[in-house]
């Protein structure tokens, strides 16, 4: 706990800006004290009164007990008075020194940071460089890209358009990984995982987010996997990710890109996809549901399994653009007619424009 000033002080205001001098020399006037007076109070020589006051000089464990005897208080607020100064100085300059890399502002979705709450919101943009390199969690903008370039690395096949948006999209998933690390989670388990499936599966009926969500969360939370949803900032194209943020915990991360229900749920399929059957130094990024590659490939057919069975595939073909053929058919394999819509619109069966209607919609709040 802070402690006050006794009496006479009670009323200084604490400008930690300001020299500890500041708090002498106001003293000073208010006693009528000259610095030649105090400096013989003190046992010190009167230049070494005027360094303190210009701040020339620090306050010492020894000058600290001094001034408490001489002019009040305790030796803990002019120690505090002193360390309070010092690193003011400290962020001014360090601030300072942030202003030739400024130009990485344009690189970051600043405006939704600060929209979103993730970082403080200064005129000064040496500052704004201050509050970013704060939420990456890095010392300096070289010691950032040394770390996006290790996530990019890890990244499955990123397209150019990728590269070229990748401070959106390292943004994002930052996010996500503070985010994960306030979920606890169970290490990581490939059979509880699998063993879930089937009460995931069973949660696409639920069209209430705020019903599923948390049940989607708890159940893979068991399984060592945290789960995320958030929206991404302008330049991000993801709809999901997947990336191992320790040996024993996994980030899936959802944007709900396309807020409907079909792309929700084929996403999160498909993101689990990567978790069962993939390396962990991979990270996946989904920015379409037409991605190539072995492993997105097989994530895609897991989550079309998943979702509507193969064997189920042939009368899904023969389905016509009828609301009760559509539902009944979703009623037989347990999940909600906005997916089978869905599924029908991919394979070319049905138009893109019909049958949305079935589909469940989300907004973000």
């Amino acid at each position: 706990m802070q402690r006050t000033f006794a009496n006479s002080l009670d009323s200084l205001k604490r400008d930690w800006i300001s020299p500890p001098g500041h708090t002498i020399a106001n003293l000073l006037e208010e006693r009528n004290w000259t610095q030649a007076q105090l400096a013989d109070r003190l046992g010190v020589s009167r230049k070494h009164v005027n360094e303190l006051i210009t701040g020339k000089a620090t306050i010492s464990d020894a000058n600290a007990i001094k001034l408490a005897r001489v002019l009040g208080s305790t030796v803990g607020f002019w120690l505090n008075r002193e360390a309070g100064y010092r690193a003011a100085l400290a962020d001014q300059q360090a601030i300072e020194q942030l202003r030739d890399d400024v130009s990485w502002l344009d690189e970051l979705p600043v405006s939704h940071m600060r929209k979103m709450g993730w970082i403080r919101s200064y005129r000064d943009k040496a500052k704004t460089v201050s509050e970013c390199l704060q939420f990456f969690g890095v010392g300096s903008v070289d010691t950032w890209r040394s770390w996006s370039a290790g996530l990019g690395q890890t990244a499955y096949r990123m397209s150019d358009s990728a590269n070229r948006a990748f401070g959106s999209i390292a943004t994002w998933l930052r996010f996500g990984e503070i985010q994960a690390s306030t979920l606890e989670c169970e290490d990581y388990s490939k059979e509880v995982f699998k063993t879930s499936l089937a009460s995931l599966r069973a949660l696409t009926l639920e069209p209430d987010p705020d019903v599923f969500v948390p049940q989607l969360q708890e159940l893979c939370a068991d399984s060592g996997i945290a789960v995320v949803f958030e929206p991404t900032p302008r330049g991000c194209p993801a709809s999901g990710a997947t990336r191992w943020i320790a040996p024993n915990k996994a980030l899936l991360m959802l944007s709900l890109r396309y807020k409907t229900n079909d792309h929700l749920w084929f996403t999160f399929f498909h993101e689990a996809a990567h978790i069962l059957l993939h390396r962990k130094k991979l990270m996946f990024l989904e920015l379409n549901q037409n991605g190539n590659g072995e492993e997105e490939v097989e994530a895609n057919q897991f989550a079309a399994d998943l979702l509507i069975p193969s064997q189920h595939l042939d009368l899904l073909r023969t389905l016509a653009n009828n609301r009760a053929e559509v539902r009944q058919f979703a009623r037989k394999l347990g999940i909600p007619p906005g997916i089978v819509v869905g599924r029908m619109q991919y394979e070319g069966i049905l138009p893109h424009g019909q049958l949305n209607d079935l589909k469940v919609k989300y907004a973000w709040a």
